[in-house]
């Protein structure tokens, strides 16, 4: 049993179970029904996505120290007792079943789940490869 962390839309795994999407918006343009089917997610919980004052500051990050400025925005919010517990939450489901949690990033060294990743191993989570 094990979380995956995935880029939303893009084909699910063999075995990936159900798709939980941490972003803060639904997909644009895709009807609610569709979400699922499209690969998007099966479950919404923005709980664990960045604010968007803090989506504010990683999309105008042009330095590393400013990247840093949005992952410190984004632990910061991650302490917080709704979204701590969230985490917590997938961590110990992570020891009974398979399931995904992801975002719409392309690339996941700049995106919040590379650091929702370990936030997830820190509450003890089981991450699959």
């Amino acid at each position: 049993m094990a979380i995956r962390v995935v880029r939303l839309g893009t084909p699910r795994a063999k075995g990936e179970g159900l798709r939980i999407g941490t972003v803060r918006r639904p997909p644009r343009g895709v009807p609610k029904h569709d979400f699922a089917t499209r690969d998007f997610y099966d479950a919404w919980l923005p709980t664990v996505a960045p604010s968007q004052e803090a989506m504010d500051i990683a999309h105008a990050a042009a330095t590393p120290a400013q990247w840093q400025a949005f992952l410190r925005r984004y632990r910061s919010e991650m302490k917080r007792p709704d979204a701590a517990h969230a985490i917590a939450l997938l961590a110990a489901m992570s020891h009974a079943s398979d399931f995904s949690v992801g975002c719409y990033c392309e690339d996941e060294a700049r995106c919040h789940r590379h650091e929702l990743r370990k936030l997830l191993l820190a509450a003890g989570a089981v991450i699959a490869d």
